[in-house]
């Protein structure tokens, strides 16, 4: 749009820039150049090994492409090395990639010098590299079809709208009537199309090397996801659990040997600065009266892209726990593809029958009782179906209605090693309910009664834990406590479509009765 020309008056559109005439180009250092370069493609075979982000909650799902997670990469491929001096270029590593991490085995003298060159081909950086370069600005009119193109000059940065001067003057592209894009010369120095490592390495005599390297790359992380299907009323329950793969990096894993780590790795934090990992470019244009060679008042805005999560399930295949120091390593039973920019679900435990007895537990503090909740308790141990170390994660819990199944609640869990006690803790429900009234008051001495009533038609257990006063004393009660975690705790059987009921006394010490 000319910018002299009187503003039109129409909606604010979003469009996007388009890419042309993309050719990548490797712009190798000057002491490079006269050196041989050998490029090795991608890898023959890859490992990925992910961690968990160290900082985010049992309870808090995974977000694209924030992923605060990392993971260990070893790549195998094989290359055939020149005599003397060569540049060793590994193409397709990792965009996160650490690389002062990186270790190359299997070189005849080792490394001299390492580099990545990390600054991707998008629409986005072709766009920052042309800023003060010709490109040509092809516009096509939505209802004629007419193509014309002109020679411009790209006057801002990404950060903005796309203005660009032409013999008209300064122009916003794609903010009139008409459909702009760019076409961008065949060579843009300083981009590449894949991650790139180079090595500088010296051999004192040409041979083929089977070569593994290995490296750290920030971006991925993964969870845990656990379904519970509950028989109504019953003490048993089938439990499976997915293990889900998360990668925001931008270079895909193709038939990789994928592994997961459990627990939290003593690693300091040196992570970058979270940084875009969305190159699409997008321009939002105010069309309205702008001054001479003004910048227009505009605002970068970043589309969502929706991420498909793939599912993949192999029968009966499981996933092992190996012990990794104090971690657990976890492997997927059979090589995968992880995208970039995806998510990825896999089958780490084969429904089972489990032993997870339902308890609904509340608080009574004085005469307030507290909100019933449904806990799935159990063992981790063999006998009761788990055995196995089971990663921090999150649970989904359904139970059998008439013509299916319904969602009971969802719950986190940490990590729990084989032995440990499992407690589900599910939201509030609305079958069982907790009252609790005064009866009688005298003087510093009061006396309640709490009644817990079932609307289930089957029996269930119910455990209240008894909040005390510092200053008072349970003087009396009409069924005998237990104690749990230093208070006392009122453990009953409460029957189908029914109701228990206790009444205790608080009171001082000094008034409590003695024991006859």
């Amino acid at each position: 749009m000319d910018l002299r020309r009187p503003p039109e008056r129409h909606a604010v559109r979003l469009r996007r820039v388009a890419v042309a005439a993309l050719v990548q180009v490797v712009a190798l250092p000057p002491h490079a150049r006269a050196q041989a370069v050998v490029t090795s493609g991608q890898p023959e075979q890859a490992s990925v090994a992910i961690y968990r982000a160290p900082d985010r909650p049992e309870d808090r799902p995974m977000a694209l492409p924030w992923l605060g997670g990392y993971a260990l990469v070893t790549e195998q491929r094989t290359v055939a090395l020149p005599a003397g001096r060569t540049v060793l270029r590994f193409e397709g590593v990792a965009g996160g990639m650490l690389p002062e991490s990186a270790i190359v085995r299997g070189l005849p003298h080792g490394v001299r010098e390492k580099n990545l060159d990390a600054d991707l081909l998008t629409p986005r950086s072709l766009y920052a590299h042309s800023l003060g370069r010709p490109v040509v600005l092809r516009r096509q009119d939505a209802k004629t079809g007419r193509i014309t193109e002109e020679p411009a000059i790209v006057r801002s940065a990404p950060d903005g709208a796309a203005v660009l001067e032409t013999r008209a003057g300064f122009e916003a592209a794609d903010c009139g009537p008409l459909t702009d894009s760019l076409v961008y010369p065949a060579s843009t120095p300083g981009l590449v199309a894949k991650p790139t490592l180079s090595v500088e390495i010296d051999s004192p005599a040409a041979a083929t090397a089977t070569l593994a390297l290995s490296y750290l790359a920030w971006g991925f992380d993964w969870q845990t996801n656990y379904v519970v299907r509950m028989a109504p009323g019953a003490r048993g329950a089938e439990f499976s659990a997915w293990v889900t793969l998360a990668s925001g990096d931008a270079t895909s894993f193709a038939d990789a040997r994928l592994a997961v780590v459990g627990g939290e790795a003593n690693r300091e934090d040196r992570r970058p600065s979270a940084r875009r990992t969305n190159d699409t470019l997008v321009f939002q244009c105010f069309v309205g009266p702008i001054p001479p060679l003004a910048v227009p008042q505009v605002q970068h805005r970043a589309e969502p892209e929706l991420q498909e999560i793939v599912v993949t399930a192999r029968r009966q295949a499981g996933i092992a726990a190996e012990e990794l120091g104090d971690l657990k390593l976890y492997r997927l039973p059979a090589p995968t593809t992880l995208a970039a920019n995806s998510q990825k679900q896999v089958l780490m435990i084969p429904p089972r029958r489990v032993k997870l007895a339902p308890v609904h537990v509340a608080a009574i503090w004085e005469d307030e009782p507290g909100p019933v909740r449904l806990q799935l308790r159990g063992k981790n141990r063999r006998a009761d179906g788990f055995g196995l170390p089971l990663p921090a994660g999150r649970f989904a819990v359904f139970e059998q209605v008439p013509g299916g199944e319904a969602l009971v609640g969802e719950a986190a869990m940490a990590d729990k090693a084989v032995g440990e006690t499992l407690e589900i803790n599910l939201p509030q429900t609305s079958q069982v309910t907790l009252e609790v009234k005064t009866v009688r008051k005298e003087g510093r001495r009061r006396e309640f009664e709490a009644t817990v009533s079932n609307a289930n038609p089957w029996p269930i257990l119910f455990e209240a834990q008894m909040h005390v006063p510092e200053d008072q004393v349970l003087a009396r009660t009409s069924a005998a406590l237990q104690q749990k975690n230093g208070r006392p705790l009122w453990r009953v059987q409460a029957p189908a479509n029914g109701a228990v009921r206790l009444r205790y006394t608080l009171a001082e010490p000094e008034l409590q009765e003695r024991p006859r």
